[in-house]
């Protein structure tokens, strides 16, 4: 499988963590939060993260988690007072489990765990009662608990899903890949939820590949960007765009440049004839941002700025218009800026962390990110951009 494979980053994310669980040694000096009520955990480390100074606008700041150790992989709001990220922490040299932070409007603090084994990747909010978190897994949030869903049987292998998204009829959708013995046999994979179970969606046949991003214009209206993976060592990896009609997927044909290693890892629907996915596109060695755009009729490339180990994995518009994407490869953070007056994306300041998910916040001009710090060893983090 090419090295550029977006959802293949996003899982080495797990792997790594659980590499380092082998290797760190947690000193007694370390003090990990954990939920209120937990007998074993020290009264100081139940308290809510102390609240950050009032950030400067266009700046990117740091808020403090109430996690010490461990790394955030997804977040989500519904406005400048509620948000939730979602992500692991380092329990031991050993172990570790799957958490649930919330945004007051003040401060972070976590609001549960994660079932055992749930590995959160995406997360999709409809209210403060009604989350879903997908990666190893499915998990609901009614609340008060979370319910692990099995997800529905693939001939094609196990799911790993990628990116959840939830539609106004009241179903969820995710995709991601079906894999059997190793990623180099994933094909794409679409399950929806119907409210009592997961139901396994008929794809057309695109060979070999996953699907990184998902958006939902309305129930019958429905797009999920990835790529298809090369036949051979001489073919390049190709962007791919699906599209759902209220009845059956369909593969849309995706814009070049089609003499490189194209894929897209993130996807967001303005309205039904104003659509943006962004990934990567990478020749030889040299990678560099990707952007496409829908205008009701066609999808066609974006200007981009030629920022070294600029792949994009998170596009979205603020409340206020602004329209973001950012991303990056390791330690070095890309984040982009759509510039009408241009018709280009502009390479702007990006938070200083390393980008597992970023969001925009409804009626504001805000944005989140989370990941984890670049400097330290596991160190969570989320920052906020006042604008």
């Amino acid at each position: 499988m090419p090295s550029h494979s977006p959802s293949a980053r996003r899982r080495s994310v797990r792997v790594s963590l659980l590499a380092a669980l082998a290797t760190t040694v947690v000193t007694g000096s370390l003090i990990l939060a954990g939920q209120s009520g937990d007998p074993t955990t020290p009264a100081a480390a139940t308290a809510p993260a102390s609240s950050p100074a009032a950030p400067r606008a266009g700046q990117w700041q740091a808020t403090p988690v109430p996690v010490k150790k461990g790394d955030l992989t997804a977040v989500a709001a519904l406005s400048d007072k509620q948000a939730w990220a979602v992500g692991y922490r380092l329990k031991s040299a050993t172990s570790l489990e799957a958490i649930a932070l919330r945004w007051d409007g003040t401060s972070w603090t976590q609001e549960s765990t994660l079932p055992d084994n749930s590995f959160p990747q995406a997360l999709a909010v409809r209210s403060a009662t009604d989350i879903w978190a997908v990666g190893s897994a499915s998990a609901h949030w009614d609340g008060t608990k979370w319910t692990a869903y099995q997800l529905a049987t693939d001939p094609s292998g196990h799911v790993v899903p990628d990116a959840v998204t939830t539609t106004s009829d009241g179903k969820v959708w995710t995709v991601g890949r079906a894999m059997g013995r190793s990623i180099k046999d994933g094909v794409p994979a679409v399950q929806s939820w119907d409210g009592k179970a997961w139901h396994r969606q008929s794809l057309p046949d695109v060979g070999k590949g996953e699907l990184s991003g998902l958006t939902a214009v309305s129930p019958d209206d429905i797009w999920a960007a990835g790529a298809a993976y090369a036949p051979d060592g001489k073919t390049p990896q190709s962007a791919l765009l699906l599209h759902f009609d209220g009845s059956s997927w369909r593969r849309v044909t995706a814009p070049g440049p089609h003499t490189t290693h194209n894929w897209l890892g993130a996807i967001t629907a303005l309205s039904a004839d104003d659509i943006w996915a962004v990934g990567g596109s990478t020749t030889g060695s040299t990678e560099r941002p990707f952007a496409v755009h829908w205008n009701g009729s066609t999808w066609t490339t974006a200007k981009t700025p030629d920022v070294a180990d600029g792949r994009l994995r998170a596009v979205g518009k603020s409340g206020t218009g602004e329209l973001w994407a950012l991303g990056g490869k390791g330690a070095a953070p890309t984040a982009l800026h759509w510039n009408d007056q241009r018709d280009q994306w502009e390479q702007t300041t990006a938070p200083d962390i390393v980008i597992r998910s970023s969001t925009t916040v409804p009626h504001s001009a805000d944005l989140w990110a989370t990941g984890i710090s670049r400097h330290g060893d596991l160190i969570p983090t989320i920052t906020r951009l006042k604008n």
